[in-house]
């Protein structure tokens, strides 16, 4: 099997895990990007010993900060230029431990560390979390049990609900009633209506961040129109979606400074 045959099936997830730490599609695939133009260019530098996604991963990290379509006079964009304040060690540790599912020993594999120090990352990252700043969260989610479990997590972080949605309409009069400052979308919704539409519609009047549960994926990570930066696979991890939310809000936050 060839190189590109042995990494194809992994690259939707790379291009996830490259969103959630730049915070947005064109950044992250554009690093994407980069690592891929790399390992045309040289092939050895792929660590096939460490297994394929873990080499991909490692390889994916080790590149420099890459440069978008929309760079500024400096040449990189702004979510570049800042990489490395806005994802530390430590946030990189723990996504690729809950978002992505590495083991302790991979994480410390991708990462070229001791297990030990890998594991001190990953508590830092955990006290990052508890520092977020709060915020309302409306939940769009059709099954009752997922909802109330989304919600608990919600608010062990520190946050509010403003609601919980099961329909497109409920989803709309909720953000009527109340603007949240993040959004939590399941897809497929209890009448069939579709989350991804409720949510589009939603950003038509307020812009906040989103993140995505759904247990298909790949149906949003084609390559063939706007993805989302943020991205849960049922069934989840706690701990994966208390990561998104806290870089979901980090990234919102950061862009509201700028802006200002």
């Amino acid at each position: 099997m060839t190189l590109a045959k042995d990494i194809a099936q992994h690259l939707p997830y790379l291009r996830r895990f490259a969103r959630a730490l730049h915070g947005t599609q064109a950044d992250g695939d554009a690093r994407v990007m980069t690592t891929l133009e790399a390992l045309v260019a040289d092939p050895s530098i792929f660590e096939r010993d460490l297994g394929e996604r873990v080499a991909l991963y490692r390889l994916f990290l080790d590149r420099g900060p890459a440069e978008s379509s929309g760079a500024t006079a400096a040449g990189a964009s702004a979510a570049d230029r800042n990489l490395d304040a806005l994802t530390p060690l430590s946030r990189q540790a723990f996504l690729l431990r809950t978002v992505e599912g590495f083991s302790l020993a991979e994480v410390a594999a991708i990462l070229n560390m001791p297990v030990v120090e890998t594991a001190d990352l990953l508590d830092r990252a955990g006290r990052e979390i508890a520092e977020q700043v709060a915020t309302d969260v409306l939940i769009i989610e059709d099954e009752p049990i997922i909802a109330l479990d989304i919600e608990a997590m919600v608010q062990e972080l520190g946050h509010r609900v403003t609601g919980v949605a099961r329909t497109h309409k409920e989803a709309l009069a909720l953000v009527a009633a109340k603007k949240p400052g993040l959004v939590l979308a399941d897809i497929q919704l209890a009448d069939g209506s579709s989350g991804l539409d409720a949510v589009n519609e939603i950003l038509r009047s307020i812009s906040l961040p989103v993140i995505f549960i759904t247990a298909y994926p790949e149906r949003l990570l084609t390559g063939e129109r706007p993805e989302p930066a943020f991205l849960i696979t049922k069934p989840f991890q706690q701990d994966a979606v208390k990561a998104a939310v806290s870089q979901a809000l980090f990234f919102d936050r950061r862009a509201g400074r700028q802006a200002a």
